[in-house]
């Protein structure tokens, strides 16, 4: 699947979806990026950045939430036209689909959305790439319906997501099992959530908690077993962030968990599991 510049399978080199939680600023979302551009450059690896204009999920109706879509939009359009690198951002209403369809290269449907069929409808006539967390709440099998409600809008330009599944109170357990499913199940390229994967959600309280000390482990795993994509949420000083500061990975500490992972990718696309 071409996206941007680049192409992406689960037998290509692996590509990476990256960025902090939620936009904080236009200075901030440059800053992530312009640093995600030269560190993916270095390996090879595609890049397809990520923030959040708005979370609309937040624990506690307290939580900051993003700049909003209308400012989001142009630094979203600059992000592409500076850094020549694709962009993905959510959405949670039918009517944001078609004007941020218009800047970014990525619509994301939220796990927490992933069965809403007027939301994906709308995301896939847009004719943009469509990625889809799984739900928290699904099998890995059930989400060749989701993707069969998106084929059927006539968009098959389609991402699948795994970030775990709900394993109790406020923890998700990632079964390696599903991304191996999900390939066969749905024929698309699958991507690894690996810090939305080690969160806490709610952990805090007020707020969702995380171990980020093992988002590279999992992304190791995943890795190992051949996938399209890793998606890893990073920040300058993830302590400080205004939302999922305790699973994002620091953004100095990326370039060597990145490094690993491209070396693992080129064992595992050179000896594949059969999908």
């Amino acid at each position: 699947m071409a996206v941007g510049d680049h192409l992406l399978a689960n037998d290509l080199p692996l590509g990476l979806i990256a960025g902090p939680c939620q936009m904080e600023s236009r200075d901030h979302a440059l800053e992530v990026a312009s640093a995600l551009v030269e560190m993916t450059a270095a390996l090879n690896m595609p890049l397809i950045f990520k923030a959040s204009f708005d979370k609309a999920n937040r624990t506690s109706l307290s939580g900051p939430r993003g700049i909003g879509l209308e400012a989001a939009l142009p630094v979203f359009a600059e992000i592409r036209d500076r850094f020549g690198c694709a962009v993905l951002t959510d959405v949670h209403e039918t009517a944001q689909c078609a004007p941020v369809a218009e800047v970014v290269d990525v619509l994301q449907i939220p796990a927490f959305l992933c069965r809403q069929t007027d939301l994906l409808v709308a995301a896939a006539v847009t004719g943009r790439i469509v990625n889809v967390k799984k739900g928290q709440f699904l099998a890995p099998w059930d989400m060749k319906n989701v993707v069969a409600k998106l084929e059927a809008a006539g968009n098959r330009r389609v991402l699948v997501t795994e970030r775990g599944a709900a394993f109790g109170y406020n923890t998700l357990v990632t079964d390696m099992r599903g991304l191996v499913t999900m390939a066969r199940e749905t024929g698309c390229p699958v991507v690894f959530d690996a810090t939305h994967s080690v969160q806490q959600p709610g952990g805090l309280g007020g707020a969702s908690g995380g171990q980020r000390e093992f988002a590279p482990v999992l992304a190791r795993a995943a890795v190992a077993v051949g996938i399209a994509a890793v998606f890893i949420e990073t920040h300058p000083d993830p302590d400080a962030a205004p939302s999922d500061g305790p699973v994002m990975i620091a953004l100095k500490d990326l370039p060597s968990v990145l490094g690993v992972l491209a070396k693992l990718d080129r064992v595992a696309k050179a000896h594949p599991v059969t999908m």
